[in-house]
Order: C-alpha cells, then sequence, then structure tokens
C-alpha cells in the first residue's frame, strides 16, 4: 500500500514540474498556468471516476475516463485562448481537432470492446487491492497529462502567421499514423469477428507487414504534433516533447509490446505459422527493423 501511494504521489509531482516548465507567459485559467489547470483537469477527472469504480471493483470505465480527460484538457486549453481575447490560430485549432479526434475514435472503440468482452484482464489482479487500483487511475491520468502536454503547450503558444514546413510535414506524419492505427484496429475487429478465425492471429492487410501497426500508427501521429510544435518551443518548454517520447516507451516498453507479444508467445509460440509469421514480420515499423 506504501508503494503504490508513493507511486501516486510520483506521478502528481513529475506532472507539476512538467507543467511548470511548460508554462506558456500569459496563458492562465483561474489564476493558473494553463499548463498547469490541464494537469489538475486530467488528475480530477481520473479521481472523481475511480471513486465509484474502486467501489464496484469495475474497470469498465477506465479507457473512457481517459478520453474524457483528453477531450476536457483539449477544451480548457482552447478555451483559455477564448476567454482571454485571443483567436484560436490555424495551428491551435488543427491540433485541438487532431487530438479530439484522435481520442474520440481510440475512447469510443476502447469502450465498445471491453463491453463486449466484459473485463480487461490486465485489471483480474490489479483491482483486488484499492489502493494498486487507485494507483493504476492515477498513472492513466499521467499519461493523459503526459501524452497530450506538447499538444497543450502549443494550442497555449497559439503562433500566429501562415503555416509552413514544419507544419505540413507534422500533419501529414498525423495523417499517416491515424491512418495506420485506424485501419488496424478495424482489420484486427473484423478477422476476430470471423468465426473460423477463433484462437487464429492475424497476419492479413497492414498485419503482414507489421506485427503491431496500430501502435506503430500512434507513435507516429503524436511525432507528427511534436513536429509541428518544433520551431515555436523555447527553453523548458522543450520538456514537452516527451510526450511521442513517452508513448515510444509506453507501448514498446511498459503495456504495449512486452505484455502482447508474451501473451501471443504462450498462445502460439509453437504453432509453426506463428513462427515463420514472426521470422518475416518486423515487431514494430513496418518492412524493416527487429523481427523477433
Amino acid at each position: 500500500m506504501i508503494r503504490d501511494f508513493g507511486a501516486i504521489a510520483l506521478c502528481v509531482i513529475t506532472a507539476y514540474i512538467v507543467a511548470i516548465a511548460a508554462s506558456v507567459d500569459g496563458a492562465v485559467f483561474f489564476g493558473l498556468p494553463v499548463i498547469l489547470f490541464c494537469a489538475i483537469v486530467s488528475f480530477a477527472t481520473h479521481w472523481i471516476i475511480a471513486v465509484p469504480s474502486l467501489i464496484t471493483s469495475s474497470e469498465k470505465y477506465f479507457d473512457f475516463t481517459g478520453m474524457v480527460a483528453t477531450l476536457l484538457v483539449v477544451f480548457v486549453s482552447i478555451f483559455a485562448l477564448l476567454i482571454s481575447g485571443v483567436g484560436a490560430s490555424i495551428r491551435s485549432v488543427f491540433v485541438a481537432v487532431f487530438v479530439s479526434v484522435w481520442t474520440l475514435r481510440l475512447g469510443i472503440f476502447l469502450y465498445k470492446r471491453i463491453v463486449k468482452a466484459g473485463e480487461d484482464r490486465r485489471f483480474r489482479d490489479i483491482k483486488k487491492s484499492p489502493s494498486k487500483f487507485l494507483m493504476t487511475w492515477t498513472l492513466s491520468a499521467l499519461w493523459v497529462f503526459l501524452t497530450t502536454v506538447n499538444a497543450i503547450t502549443l494550442i497555449a503558444l497559439n503562433p500566429l502567421g501562415p503555416v509552413g514546413v514544419f507544419f505540413v510535414v507534422g500533419a501529414l506524419f498525423w495523417l499517416l499514423g491515424f491512418g495506420f492505427e485506424v485501419i488496424a484496429d478495424r482489420q484486427k475487429k473484423h478477422f476476430s469477428e470471423q468465426p473460423e478465425n477463433k484462437g487464429r492471429f492475424i497476419k492479413q492487410g497492414l498485419w503482414s507487414v507489421s506485427r503491431h501497426p496500430n501502435y506503430f500508427g500512434e507513435i507516429i501521429l503524436w511525432t507528427g504534433i511534436a513536429i509541428v510544435s518544433l520551431p515555436f518551443l523555447s527553453g523548458w518548454q522543450f520538456v514537452t516533447l516527451v510526450s511521442p517520447v513517452f508513448v515510444f516507451l509506453l507501448l514498446t516498453r511498459i503495456s504495449g509490446l512486452p505484455f502482447l507479444e508474451e501473451k501471443a508467445e504462450k498462445k502460439w509460440g509453437e504453432d509453426n505459422d506463428y513462427i515463420e509469421y514472426k521470422k518475416r514480420t518486423p515487431i514494430l515499423v513496418p518492412f524493416f527493423g527487429k523481427k523477433q
């Protein structure tokens, strides 16, 4: 229990330090730096929804909460511009739309999936401990903030002027990544819905060029937003580039690839077809990269 509450405190401290480092002069909301206020919104949203979830030992609204928190964070960053009397620049609007579209699509997709499955197996042991379960909700709050901090900092900076090469390249990266993620998720969903595919692994479509094309897409789209922001960051604001780095590390080192690869190995590790699939298919980056 002490370790769990220590982790909760560390999450809060980390968010506070990053928020202060990313602060934009003049960008305030209710007297607080808008980036810090966004961090507070993320944690408050998660903790409020965590209360009934802890009482009922339910993870049903975990991913849905992440979506709500992300939308609120984006709304706060845009609304702070509007009430200050400054119109939102084209970059701020596009980035706000990018993040909102991404979180709505992913949040609804994950919520439907857990409703259909009835549970998220990752939480079977975690929710047995209230302190560990609360710590997991707090980690999600930190995830939302660190993932979006680069985007909300750019929105707060509200850079004016015509779009340039960084915006075009970044937008193309985002569109490529978003497309990869959406198509990969739809292909896997369609594959799993076919009765003849029960117990089998997918190796068609984008899954024939990457074992985790949806994760590749997510990393690329957040990299796109970082590219858009690059010309406008200064000083400690460069710490917000943690967003794509955090997404990459989370998906490739913590809760993404390691968990799914281990699960797949247990299920199909002795299957010759799967062994051959692993040999010829990169683990993440399509067409090249590490295969084992």
